[in-house]
């Protein structure tokens, strides 16, 4: 099967239901913007030595599953692809991380290890990631997953940089 169709030259593309829309439609930017997020997460896995984090690593393989789902859900996939249960998968993972790394008592500027950044990136894209759902209109459970989502990125840097002995950089006024 060739990987090349020829029907997306002229600036147009379809959508899962056959729609066929503009590449500049919300829904592809918003799933694009999905699709960018998750090979960020791939970069972030990357990073990560399967001794170092082998949970964290574990967890971000869901992540991109889930990311499929919702790259499915937003280019009109007949079914339920992010459901209530993935939100609250997310936010105990976040609550298992907050348990874990001292409280935080200042905004911390997006540096550190590797690693640590990658997590900071994929943070941000996500972040871009709402906003184009938004404009897209997703689903209500897609919007809280992808909001979560950056909450869990966000302290899964701080669970990094805390169990490598990383000192935060606070930002100064």
């Amino acid at each position: 099967m060739a990987i090349y169709t020829k029907t997306g030259d002229k600036g147009q593309t379809s959508l899962a239901s056959g729609l066929r829309v503009a590449k500049t439609d919300m829904r592809i930017e918003a799933y694009g913007t999905v699709d960018e997020l998750n090979s960020w997460v791939g970069m972030l896995r990357a990073s990560m030595t399967n001794s170092q984090e082998p949970i964290a690593n574990s967890q971000l393989e869901w992540v991109q599953n889930k990311l499929f789902n919702l790259g499915a859900a937003l280019s009109e996939a007949p079914g339920v692809w992010i459901e209530e249960a993935d939100v609250k998968q997310l936010e105990q993972w976040i609550d298992a991380i907050q348990a874990v790394v001292p409280p935080q008592h200042a905004f911390l500027l997006p540096a550190g290890s590797e690693t640590v950044c990658r997590c900071h990136v994929c943070r941000t894209v996500c972040r871009r990631a709402e906003r184009r759902m938004l404009d897209a209109q997703a689903d209500e459970n897609a919007l809280r997953f992808i909001n979560r989502l950056s909450d869990y990125l966000f302290v899964l840097s701080r669970q990094i940089a805390y169990s490598n002995n990383e000192t935060e950089n606070m930002w100064k006024k």
